[in-house]
């Protein structure tokens, strides 16, 4: 796998964004169906990158938890009564996955992504998680601001609502120049095959 000592100028990174989550807040409920569905359309999509070298990033919320490092995260999101629990069985982080606490909805928003990714040579990014209308959202504007080729496939994205999330694709997909094609539509292998074109 690609590290900080072995730049690959060009490669994708898979960013998994808030899906370590209890799922403890208004609309949780709502969410937690949607983003069920999703994490296990990520949870393949983390294999392929796996299969593919392609590292992987987590970019989770830190809950309020300020001291808090991804195993603390963890074990709070799958607390007994979370909501999260079938998330986090999905998509626990290995040790070899990248972990970037944020502390707003950017995962660019003072974090260590900005200098993470260069040092791994990453300039096109998967954006995958929850809430495509919030998180996902800010995340891929910050990425778009920056001239990062996007992929965001629309059925390992959740929100609350399905107009919000056919909301947030049509403006990553017009605005933000997103690729939005399901993850069953358009393999990682012909994403990662677009760079050289």
């Amino acid at each position: 796998m690609a590290d900080a000592t072995e730049p690959t100028p060009g490669a994708s990174a898979l960013l998994i964004i808030d899906m370590i989550n209890d799922l403890d807040f208004d609309g949780g409920e709502q969410l937690a169906p949607a983003a069920e569905a999703a994490a296990q359309r990520i949870r393949t999509l983390r294999d392929r990158a796996d299969a593919a070298e392609v590292p992987v990033i987590y970019v989770n919320d830190n809950f309020g938890q300020w001291h808090s490092e991804r195993s603390s995260i963890v074990d709070h999101c799958r607390r007994a009564g979370s909501r999260g629990t079938a998330l986090i069985d999905a998509l626990r982080p290995r040790d070899r996955d990248y972990f970037v606490v944020k502390p707003q909805f950017s995962g660019f928003y003072a974090t260590n992504l900005p200098v993470l990714l260069p040092q791994l040579g990453v300039r096109r990014l998967i954006l995958t998680g929850v809430a495509a209308d919030i998180c996902v959202l800010f995340t891929a504007a910050d990425a778009h601001m920056r001239d990062y080729d996007l992929w965001v496939p629309e059925d390992a994205v959740a929100s609350e609502r399905t107009e919000h999330l056919d909301w947030a694709l049509e403006l990553m997909r017009k605005s933000m120049c997103a690729e939005t094609a399901a993850s069953g539509a358009l393999s990682l292998a012909a994403w990662l095959a677009r760079a050289d074109e």
